[in-house]
């Protein structure tokens, strides 16, 4: 039986982000059709690159005119608006990222359908509905089955190797301006500074501290780094909780889940519960001056040493 599947578009400076590709092909399965839920962008310019990677049909997603206003960052709206959306073209699962506003967006959407979640993905089946995601502080992979109309899956990004299948798409209109929240109103929307900073989630590359960078001020030698490899910037929780860096840095079980194809780990002791927000990278690499530290134990290259005098060495060769 074929199954209507959507999949929330993510997009950065009108572009496709590259975390897309892995989720649609996780989401293109046998006997599925693939609906693309593109929010106020122009689709004709989206096609091409949608179609590469098997997108049968793209919603067109209009919001209302005082678009910059509210309805943008209202994530009510958005949720509303995609909940009629699933329910206009009779959609069986919905896939999107476990972003900021995946996290912010999806958990909305089922709560208003009373639809089953499953947040952080890495697998899905969706012949036999069933879903993988790791629990307990990555010690466990917890296999669940998931029953009801509409299924929602929130995929963890990069963890799946975009796979391409190109196909012709339809551009299908769906107007929603009529849409509205009376129950939350956004009275401002923090800027950030997009040229500087790359999506912790998302990132191919992340340099992270932890307690050996000793204050604030040696994080700046990390974001140098950082940018030369054009990195994100994470860290471990005792940076967080020292106050050196915010929350949105931390990667962990309380933090960020992360899977780059490098992970840099400079003064980072490894616990279990920062080892489960990054234990799928690709490669991990530790700087630590303890030898015995379990970072070491888990990594793939390790150097026993400063960060402090390493980090800036290795900015200067790069």
């Amino acid at each position: 039986m074929m199954k209507n599947v959507g999949v929330i578009i993510e997009l950065d400076n009108g572009r496709v982000k590259e975390s897309n590709w892995g989720m649609i092909t996780l989401a293109r399965q046998k006997n599925t059709k693939l609906f693309a839920f593109v929010i106020n962008a122009a689709p004709g310019k989206l096609k091409p690159a949608l179609e590469l990677f098997g997108i049968t049909n793209i919603v067109d997603i209009c919001f209302a005119k005082d678009w910059e206003n509210n309805p943008a960052k209202n994530p009510a709206v958005w949720a509303k608006v995609l909940i009629n959306v699933i329910k206009e073209y009779h959609i069986d699962a919905v896939f999107g990222l476990s972003t900021a506003m995946g996290k912010d967006l999806m958990p909305r959407m089922a709560a208003l359908i009373e639809a089953p979640l499953i947040m952080d993905c890495f697998s899905v089946d969706l012949e036999n509905n069933l879903a993988k995601t790791s629990q307990y502080s990555g010690k466990t992979i917890a296999t669940i089955k998931l029953t009801g109309d509409v299924l929602l899956f929130g995929v963890r990004p990069n963890c799946v190797e975009p796979v391409e299948a190109q196909v012709s798409s339809e551009i299908l209109k769906f107007e929603g301006t009529h849409i509205h929240s009376k129950g939350l109103k956004v009275i401002k929307a923090g800027d950030t500074d997009k040229s500087s900073k790359i999506n912790l989630a998302e990132a191919d590359v992340i340099v992270a501290g932890g307690r050996g960078m000793k204050n604030a001020e040696n994080f700046t030698l990390l974001f140098l780094c950082a940018q030369k490899l054009k990195a994100a910037l994470g860290a471990s929780r005792v940076a967080v909780d020292s106050g050196w860096v915010p929350y949105s840095m931390q990667v962990g079980q309380t933090g960020e889940k992360v899977s780059p194809i490098v992970y840099i780990a400079c003064g980072i002791s490894g616990s279990v519960q920062h080892f489960a927000g990054m234990k799928t990278s690709g490669m991990v690499i530790a700087v630590n001056m303890d030898e015995n530290a379990a970072i070491m134990s888990t990594c793939d290259y390790y150097a026993v040493a400063d960060a402090l005098k390493i980090i800036p060495e290795l900015t200067k060769l790069l």
